[in-house]
């Protein structure tokens, strides 16, 4: 399993490059998007992954929509549900195309930044257009942790991590997930 690189390698401070048309529809570009769902399924607090976090130097991140939804309301005594399936949505090439004007404050933290969270000014709402494995095209937008997402990623893609531009950072141990 590829590991997730921590702040200090280079490849999080450079800005990733385009995935190439001839790569579209390969076997490679396939296993990048394997390595990088295999190694984001492993961290059970994540919720979006850009292959320059495990040493890629490509534009494409994915998310892992499932993680993004509310938990279910759980009835005391009542069976817990099991988690949703997993649902990866991939991106290559993404651009932000179209932001809100109105921003928030939103709580941050970061696989390749380990233990720490501060306070970002994100858009409240963004829409990315991006490419999919085969090179078709397609926008997508979303609002709250969506956009928060969508800006997090091509800000990791653009050399850029959230404690870059962070308020009121703060450091917390956690147990090894997995």
């Amino acid at each position: 399993m590829k590991e997730i690189v921590q702040d200090g390698a280079l490849v999080l401070r450079e800005t990733a490059e385009p995935v190439p048309e001839e790569l579209f529809g390969t076997a490679e570009l396939a296993q990048i998007i394997a390595d990088m769902t295999e190694a984001l399924d492993y961290e059970l607090e994540g919720v979006a992954l850009a292959a320059p976090q495990i040493g890629v130097p490509y534009r494409i991140f994915i998310v892992r929509k499932d993680r993004t939804l509310p938990p279910p309301n759980v009835v005391e005594g009542a069976p817990v549900p099991p988690p949703p399936p997993a649902d990866v949505e991939i991106y290559i090439n993404p651009e932000i195309v179209k932001t809100s004007r109105k921003r928030a404050r939103m709580d941050e933290g970061c696989l390749s930044v380990r233990g720490i969270y501060g306070t970002t000014k994100r858009h409240e709402r963004a829409t990315v257009r991006a490419q999919r494995m085969d090179g078709t095209r397609f926008e997508k937008s979303g609002g709250g942790i969506m956009a928060q997402i969508f800006e997090h990623e091509i800000d990791h893609l653009n050399g850029i991590l959230f404690i870059d531009h962070a308020e009121h950072l703060i450091h917390i141990q956690h147990a090894t997930t997995g």
